[in-house]
């Protein structure tokens, strides 16, 4: 064999050697990046929220970074990127349209109305522009159910919709059982049975995981037809991923929701520094609509039933007492529901108690009217009259925006340590529920007061550009109609973003010092 000859079949032989092993290295490799790719991801551990999750401090904590859809967070949380800016757009996926965003209702801001604007009246009860899709009026409705927050018609809902066959299973929001934080540690289960249902009775004030069962739902293939039932932020993300579940049918029953407390010790908190009552005889508490927040105690404590004015809140529990993903929430409605429960728009009634009063009952779409339906026929809840209301809103909206605690703190103000005594703050109550809003223009006060606070804290937290994308339109609608016809708010929003303006110009001069002082 020449040397020409040996040399090439070395040259050969190596170079087929080293073929041989790149070609292993890049099966190795693909198949290992293949792999890396395709593996769940893992999910986030609840026991680092909120700083590990990817909304940091704004996460709602509505479970979906619990489980392996973490990887859709960026497409599906309430609180990242485009944020409820989204509505829009699943609207109409969801309801097959979107809500007629300029049929908003205002009692002073237009001009040319009736002289009986005031007047009680049902008309409002068709708007879509704030409380989202409607197939029908919004209805006044009772439960019938002992032991519920109110007379029970969200968890009848459910138990009919159960009961009937209309779905294998329903994802509800329970008290977790032998907790220390009793009625208030809230727990996702998954519910086959009546009793099981009634677990999820009455309101957890706190974040609540709703969408940690998601795994368990995929991989449970006996599961086909599912009612979730959940709040805003919740619903928005569960609606990102459901056609992700292998389910044939879904249908989401929704509440109104807003100023949840961070986590059960926050809500606790609240009770015991703020209302001053025993947090572990507590049963229910909410802000109701005589200007008063009811709290329901143990049925063998001396007073069970007690209302306290929310003028003679301190100030200073209002920041610990608010989750900051609900200060960036524009969904106090739930609009992406197929049926709605609140009670903001009802009257009070039965003593102005919160279980012997209406609810409000909002329907999207045939799933939500098939729900009501076979609720209504089960006598599980009973419809009342359609919703009405009188009286202006706009003022007290944008009045209460001005004196809240959490909108002094950002423009700078003092911050009252202490509320009202109980006496003025029984006056200013009774007051306001006599000349005020009611019934749906009481929820109208309510929802404006909710968007334009919360529009404030994502300007001063995320700046005016992404506020602008990380709204719905209705909302960014109402924002407008107030910069346009209330100075007040106007020259409000312009100090918060002057004072942010000085945060920025702070944070970049001390950056640059940093960095000169490290070079």
């Amino acid at each position: 064999m020449s040397y020409r000859w040996s040399l090439s079949v070395i040259i050969f032989h190596g170079i087929a050697c080293v073929l041989h092993l790149t070609s292993a290295s890049v099966h190795c490799f693909s198949k290992a990046h293949t792999s890396a790719a395709f593996a769940a991801p893992k999910p986030i551990d609840e026991a680092y929220w909120p700083e590990r999750f990817p909304a940091k401090d704004h996460c709602s904590k509505c479970g979906l970074c619990e489980t392996t859809f973490v990887r859709h967070v960026k497409e599906s949380c309430a609180f990242l990127n485009e944020g409820m800016g989204r509505i829009d757009r699943l609207e109409d996926q969801v309801h097959g349209r979107r809500r007629k965003s300029d049929e908003m209702v205002w009692t002073t801001f237009d001009k040319g109305q009736s002289n009986d604007i005031h007047k009680y009246n049902t008309k409002g009860a068709e708007e879509e522009a704030r409380f989202g899709v409607l197939s029908r009026p919004i209805m006044l409705a009772t439960g019938k159910l002992e032991d519920a927050q109110w007379t029970g018609c969200v968890t009848g809902i459910a138990l009919a919709v159960l009961e009937s066959g209309m779905v294998d299973a329903v994802v509800c929001i329970a008290s977790k059982e032998d907790s220390d934080m009793g009625w208030s540690k809230p727990e996702p289960i998954l519910a086959r049975t009546t009793a099981d249902v009634l677990r999820g009775r009455k309101v957890k004030p706190s974040l609540a995981p709703s969408l940690r069962v998601l795994d368990e739902i995929r991989e449970d293939k006996s599961i086909k037809r599912l009612l979730f039932c959940g709040v805003g932020c919740a619903v928005q993300a569960f609606r990102s991923v459901q056609d992700k579940l292998g389910l044939d049918e879904v249908f989401v029953l929704g509440t109104n929701c807003a100023d949840n407390s961070p986590t059960p010790k926050a809500a606790q908190e609240f009770l015991r520094e703020g209302l001053k009552v025993d947090e572990t005889k507590v049963q229910g508490y909410e802000f109701m609509q005589d200007f008063r927040v009811h709290v329901k105690m143990e049925k063998n404590t001396p007073d069970d039933y007690i209302k306290k004015p929310y003028f003679c809140l301190p100030g200073k529990v209002a920041e610990g007492a608010i989750a900051k993903s609900c200060l960036a929430c524009f969904d106090y409605t739930n609009a992406l529901a197929d049926v709605v429960v609140g009670y903001m728009g009802a009257p009070l009634v039965g003593g102005a108690r919160m279980d012997k009063s209406y609810q409000t009952i909002a329907v999207r779409n045939t799933r939500g009217e098939r729900m009501i339906d076979v609720a209504l026929q089960s006598g599980r809840i009973q419809f009342g009259d359609i919703a009405g209301g009188s009286g202006a809103h706009e003022k007290m909206a944008s009045a209460t925006v001005a004196a809240d605690s959490i909108v002094l703190a950002m423009a700078g103000g003092e911050v009252k340590q202490e509320g009202m005594p109980v006496l003025v703050g029984e006056i200013m109550a009774m007051a306001l529920t006599k000349i005020g809003p009611k019934g749906m223009n009481f929820a109208r006060y309510s929802i404006d007061y909710h968007i334009l606070r919360n529009y404030l804290h994502v300007l001063m937290e995320w700046g005016e550009e992404r506020a602008q994308y990380a709204i719905p339109i209705y909302a960014k609608n109402i924002v407008k109609k107030y910069l346009d016809h209330d100075k007040s708010f106007a020259d409000l929003k312009e100090k918060i973003v002057l004072r942010r303006q000085s945060q920025e110009s702070i944070e970049r001069n001390t950056s640059d010092i940093n960095a000169k002082m490290k070079s």
